[in-house]
């Protein structure tokens, strides 16, 4: 992989990954910050509900952001962009597309064939 490119993931993912730690941010303070006081069940239902989203939603950012942590250290190791199975480079393509891609195209295939035998 050239330098430039290593330089565009290294800047793709580190934004991404500011932008992502700023929404949590704000979520922990809304959740802080909101308001319990409901004394309608359809009200509090609706609260809990929006609430109960939100932090699934902020669970999956937790877990993309642990996968672009790792993926600026493969950048500072020299290994971003080599599958993590096979030893051959991820292509630029599948990269632009899933900047946190720890596999080729042909080994991620393969995983998610043996995941879906197993029923994982």
């Amino acid at each position: 992989m050239e330098q430039n490119d290593i330089d565009y993931f290294k800047n793709l993912l580190t934004n991404w990954l500011a932008e992502l730690l700023n929404q949590a941010d704000n979520t922990v303070m809304g959740l802080r910050d909101s308001d319990d006081n409901l004394s309608d069940p359809l009200d509090r239902a609706a609260y809990d509900t929006e609430r109960s989203y939100l932090l699934r939603m902020r669970d999956r950012e937790s877990v993309l952001i642990k996968k672009i942590k790792r993926s600026l250290e493969d950048i500072e190791d020299g290994t971003y962009g080599v599958c993590e199975d096979c030893g051959a480079d991820i292509s630029i393509e599948r990269l632009k597309a899933r900047p946190v891609a720890r596999r080729c195209i042909q080994c991620n295939t393969k995983q998610e064939s043996i995941e879906k035998l197993i029923g994982v």
